[in-house]
């Protein structure tokens, strides 16, 4: 089990190269916009995303990907889901570069499928709670919108790792819900956040992918 903890904490790490630090999920431009301008503004960005955002599904299709489920249907589930089309190039584009790295690291082709569905199949053969790995998948989700925000914002890097670690009881309770939530669960509410990302494909000056 201690090295399939470390392999966990390798994959899902924010430095696993597969790109997250190009994507803000809509953040650029609702920075861009001074919607969000400070940590607080963040904080409750993140935070509500986590719980009825996009992160939340991911996490439910992880687990149920993690369990056995079709993944051609998971897959096709959760791109359904997709509220405009640069929500559907991350989780394509990460999903294709991190199940590269794991066929690379295994030495056999990965198929091609959208992050959370690549990532619940990789980590179904780790010998550790599905509530745990799903934490370290919400907490990338996190620290990934954090980091845009670090980038772009004049957001220090204390009052960013102060956020994470207050996102942390959120996380823990997320994960625990993911692991055993049902498919017909699968819902999101941020409206606010799907807006930024919809106007954030036609923005003319953008750092981020998404």
């Amino acid at each position: 089990m201690g090295e399939d903890r470390l392999l966990l904490a390798q994959w899902l790490s924010p430095a696993f190269p597969i790109g997250a630090f190009a994507y803000s999920q809509g953040m650029e431009t609702a920075m861009a916009g001074g919607v969000l301008r400070d940590a607080a503004g963040v904080e409750s960005w993140v935070r509500a995303t986590l719980r009825f955002g996009t992160p939340r599904m991911d996490a439910v299709i992880a687990a149920h990907a993690r369990a056995g489920a079709d993944p051609d249907r998971l897959a096709a589930l959760i791109l359904s889901f997709a509220s405009c089309a640069e929500r559907e190039t991350e989780l394509l584009e990460q999903g294709r570069a991190f199940g590269a790295l794991i066929g690379h690291i295994h030495g056999a082709p990965v198929a091609v499928l959208p992050l959370p569905v690549a990532v619940g199949l990789a980590t179904a053969r780790l010998n550790l709670p599905t509530a745990e790995v799903l934490a370290l998948f919400l907490h990338g989700a996190a620290a990934q919108m954090v980091s845009a925000a670090t980038r772009f914002l004049p957001l220090g890097q204390s009052d960013s790792q102060a956020i994470l670690s207050r996102l942390a009881p959120l996380i823990i309770a997320l994960a625990e819900e993911c692991a055993i939530a049902p498919l017909d669960s699968l819902a999101s509410f941020t409206p606010g956040a799907d807006m930024a990302a919809m106007r954030h494909e036609t923005l003319e000056v953008r750092i981020f992918r998404t």
